[in-house]
């Protein structure tokens, strides 16, 4: 399968100070980090994970979020 042809899969947790969002490919277990901080600054991280990432993420009281909102923030639009 090309990598093109994957459809990813999003999560968002926020805290009292900054967001995270974290982009899952569910093939291949690899994605993106985002640390949305309070000024705006954004921090992103290639990421490894595991093939019980969706667990993790699930006992961490992540929530599935947007292919959108995850992109917004990826291209800086939003703050």
């Amino acid at each position: 399968m090309k990598s093109s042809a994957v459809v990813h899969e999003y999560y968002k947790r926020v805290f009292d100070d900054y967001t995270i969002l974290v982009q899952v490919n569910p093939i291949n277990f690899t994605g993106l980090e985002l640390i949305i901080h309070p000024e705006g600054k954004i921090e992103k991280t290639k990421m490894e994970f595991d093939e019980h990432i969706k667990e993790d993420l699930e006992h961490d009281d992540f929530q599935s979020t947007t292919a959108l909102e995850f992109n917004l923030y990826l291209k800086g639009l939003v703050k």
